[in-house]
This record gives structure tokens, C-alpha cells and sequence, in this order.
């Protein structure tokens, strides 16, 4: 048995008025194939180029352990040169991650090789952030804190991505005052006698490859697995829904806040009561007898 998604819809190009009619007005994922052809980063980025213009940069780096109490928001486990970074991918799988990389920020000359696509929505101009990963290392299933509007542009290589809006929350095992779901599912291959309500869960899949893009709705869950090695850049534009508005400020002023007072006070066992909490709720909400 598998999960149950659908294919995301894909397009070899569409317009912006078809784009906000068809995908952001009724919240549905899409992915463009011929939409950055007249870029530079289409012929120049690679991991051989980010080696070139970057190479010297200490990156951040994540892998998969579990959320510990000890760990800051979005700190990273380790760092690297940006070169020995790009010689890991190439030579061997590794799980170390690089993720919200400010490539504005760190090397400006990569400004001149991509523009700001007119999708309908204002862009957030001071945000385009870097991801990048080698063969078989993936991300957890997550939303962004912002719940904001996302175009994610892939570059070299393949990588797999798996979505669920938030209507599948009940389904899902999310942990309480987080923006994760429980890190023990895989969800390149669940274990349903483990997780019986993801039978339940209705989300969408594709691959994506050089080039193509891919619209990421407001406040959609997003799992993402490195099929080969390769990077992607992520642009974003502010929620424009006022539930998911709302939703993005309480994150960003009582959520996090609430989280990180927590396990101040209890530590670890503020983490073990969330990812108990997790399996308890879904439980309840869909009539399975805890065990």
C-alpha cells in the first residue's frame, strides 16, 4: 500500500492570468517546465558553478537527526566550505543539507543571473533562499513559518516532492506548537501498521528536473527527497488568504515564542510530550486505539 497522491498538474508554460485563475485563486500546486529558459542561472547554475562563484563561503549545514530541546530555530548541525560541500555531493550520499541559504546576502554576483517573474503576486525581494542536497537526503515534512506563496526553481539533477494542504492536518501526526510532522514517518515509504491515519491523507507528488518550477500554496506541507544531487531556489510572496495571514503571525509571535520558553523550562521532555501529543490527537480524531 502507498500514499494516496496525485500526480501535480504540469504545464509547459501558462500565463499569469491563467496561473491566477486555475492555481492561486483555488490554492492548487503546479509545475511549469518552460518558464527560465531566458535566465542565465538556466545554462550557468550547477553545483560546478556554486563551487566556482561560492567556493570559499561557509555554509550551513543540516542533516535528519530529531529536533533536540538544545537546538535554536533553524540552527544548523555543522559547517563546511561551499567547495568541499559540492565535492561531498559529487563523491558520495550524504545527509547534510543546505537550507534557507541567503544567496543575495552571501554572493551578490548571482543577482545578475535570474529576475523576478510577474506570477500575479509581489515577490518578497530581499528573500530568495538556496537549498541544496545530495543523493537519497531529504527534508521533513514541514510548512513554512509565513504560510507564504512559494515558487520553488530546481536546478541539476532530480528531486521528488510530496504536498498536503492543510485540510490533511487530522491525517498527518503534526506535532503541537511546531511546523513539523512527526520525523520517524518516511514518507517515501510509510509504515502504515505504525501510522494507520496516513491511509487517510490525500496529497499531491511529482519530480521535479532542471529547470522546472514549482508552486508551493499557502501553508502547504512539503516533503522533499534528493533523487540525485542538486539545488533548488525558492522565491516567495506573502499569504494573502487572512486565515493563513493570521495563522503566519501567530507562528512567527506566540508559537515560536510558546516553544522555545518551553523547553527552556522542561527540556526534553517538552519535545517528548509534542511527539506524543502527535500520535495521541490523530488518534483520537480518527478512532484508533492508541497502543
Amino acid at each position: 500500500m502507498s500514499l494516496n497522491l496525485s500526480q501535480i498538474d504540469s504545464v509547459k508554460t501558462i500565463t499569469k492570468q491563467d496561473f491566477i485563475k486555475n492555481y492561486f485563486k483555488p490554492q492548487k500546486p503546479l509545475v511549469i517546465e518552460n518558464f527560465i529558459e531566458d535566465w542565465p542561472a538556466y545554462k550557468k547554475w550547477n553545483l560546478e558553478y556554486m563551487k566556482e562563484v561560492a567556493g570559499d563561503k561557509i555554509v550551513p549545514l543540516y542533516d535528519n537527526r530529531p529536533v533536540d530541546y538544545k537546538d535554536g530555530f533553524n540552527e544548523p548541525h555543522a559547517t563546511m566550505k561551499m567547495s568541499k560541500y559540492v565535492d561531498l555531493l559529487k563523491k558520495q550520499p550524504t545527509k547534510f543539507r543546505i537550507f534557507l541559504w541567503n544567496i543575495l546576502k552571501e554572493v551578490p554576483i548571482l543577482q545578475k543571473d535570474f529576475s523576478y517573474p510577474d506570477f500575479g503576486l509581489r515577490l518578497m525581494k530581499g528573500l530568495p533562499m538556496l537549498f541544496f542536497g545530495g543523493t537519497d537526503s531529504y527534508t521533513f515534512m514541514h510548512y513554512d513559518i509565513d504560510l507564504a506563496n512559494i515558487f520553488h526553481f530546481h536546478f541539476e539533477g532530480k528531486k521528488k516532492v510530496i504536498l498536503f494542504d492543510q485540510k490533511q492536518n487530522k491525517y498527518l501526526y503534526k506535532i503541537p506548537h511546531s511546523l513539523i510532522i512527526r520525523e520517524d514517518i518516511d514518507f517515501s515509504n510509510p509504515d502504515f501498521k505504525k501510522w494507520p491515519a496516513l491511509k487517510k491523507a490525500k496529497g499531491y507528488i511529482t519530480n521535479l528536473e532542471h529547470g522546472q518550477v514549482l508552486y508551493m500554496p499557502e501553508g502547504y506541507w512539503h516533503y522533499m527527497k534528493y533523487i540525485t544531487p542538486g539545488f533548488s531556489m525558492s522565491l516567495r510572496a506573502i499569504a494573502r488568504k487572512p486565515k493563513n495571514l493570521g495563522k503566519a503571525i501567530y507562528n512567527v509571535f506566540v508559537m515560536r515564542t510558546i516553544d522555545s520558553v518551553m523547553r527552556t523550562i522542561k527540556g526534553q521532555n517538552w519535545i517528548d510530550w509534542k511527539n506524543n501529543q502527535a500520535i495521541v490527537k490523530t488518534n483520537k480524531f480518527n478512532n484508533i486505539k492508541n497502543t
